[in-house]
């Protein structure tokens, strides 16, 4: 049978920090790589990839604030900033001076904010379909209708009225067939936004990255993606929702070394979609043989 917490097993959920309350599922010795989802997203949606991960470094998933079981304190605009504050008091609390992140979609936006920010604390970056570049329009076609637009209103129907099946529509936007949403999946995010805090939080959220909040003013100029010193991959796939392939090979050229790879047959979710090749990939560029 295939469910998460076998494909979890050996791992421990553990809660870390000073400032901020962080939940981690968590295998392995060695060098720190942390795994963070995307917005609306818990820590289980690397739940196929830290064991294997885990075999080589000290693997962390976690929860960001305001989401999943972390820590849900009066809520801030100032998020994307605050998520990146989340990421160091992490480190401090288990006394590791600088860790390898990869990030998917809004984690791929806290990692550049820590790229930018905290340099000295960030090993090697991997971006994971990430959001959060203001790019020049003229050189990058984003369509909306398909992406941000499709994901913020099943975000908002997922969290104004959560059931089964506006959960299932939610995650299915992750993937490129949707037979990939497993029944485990979608309970595990419908007990989430089940939660009355939980819910509360992720309302302020959603209403900040899609509405009028100041997520816009957070989001990171493309010409500033020189500045980025870590060793970064650029990880994308072919069926990314409104923003392909050819968004991904731009970032990667802005970004001084950056490697780039892509993923076939996956949407927003490749290291659900394809956790073999996905872990692969993250392997060998983490080890040098990809740059």
């Amino acid at each position: 049978m295939d469910t998460m917490w076998v494909d979890l097993l050996g791992s421990q959920v553990r809660f870390y920090g000073k400032q901020f309350k962080t939940r981690a599922i968590e295998v392995g010795e060695g060098e720190l790589l942390v795994l963070i989802h995307g917005v609306g997203g818990h820590a289980e949606a690397y739940s196929r990839n830290v064991t294997r991960l885990g075999k080589y470094y000290r693997t962390m998933a976690i929860d960001l604030l305001w989401h999943g079981l972390s820590g849900k304190p009066p809520y801030n605009q100032r998020s994307v900033s605050t998520y990146a504050d989340q990421i160091v008091d992490l480190l401090d609390s288990v006394g590791v001076e600088r860790a390898h992140i990869e990030g998917e979609s809004l984690g791929g936006w806290v990692g550049l904010w820590v790229a930018l920010h905290y340099p000295d604390r960030l090993g090697k970056l991997i971006l994971n379909t990430t959001a959060g570049i203001a790019y020049d329009p003229v050189k990058v076609e984003e369509r909306p209708e398909e992406g941000r637009n499709l994901l913020r209103r099943r975000s908002m129907e997922a969290i104004e009225n959560p059931n089964r099946e506006t959960i299932r529509k939610r995650l299915e936007w992750l993937m490129a067939s949707p037979d990939r949403v497993t029944e485990e999946l979608v309970e595990v995010r419908y007990r989430m936004y089940a939660d009355c805090d939980t819910r509360a939080a992720l309302k302020d959220v959603f209403g900040n990255s899609f509405g009028d909040g100041d997520s816009k003013t957070f989001r990171i100029p493309a010409e500033r993606l020189k500045e980025i010193k870590a060793p970064t991959l650029v990880l994308w796939t072919e069926k990314n929702p409104g923003a392909g392939p050819e968004v991904g090979k731009y970032i990667s050229s802005l970004i001084p070394g950056a490697a780039y790879a892509c993923i076939p047959d996956a949407a927003h979710w490749p290291q659900w979609e394809h956790p073999e090749e996905h872990d692969e990939i993250v392997m060998k560029f983490l080890q040098g043989e990809i740059s």
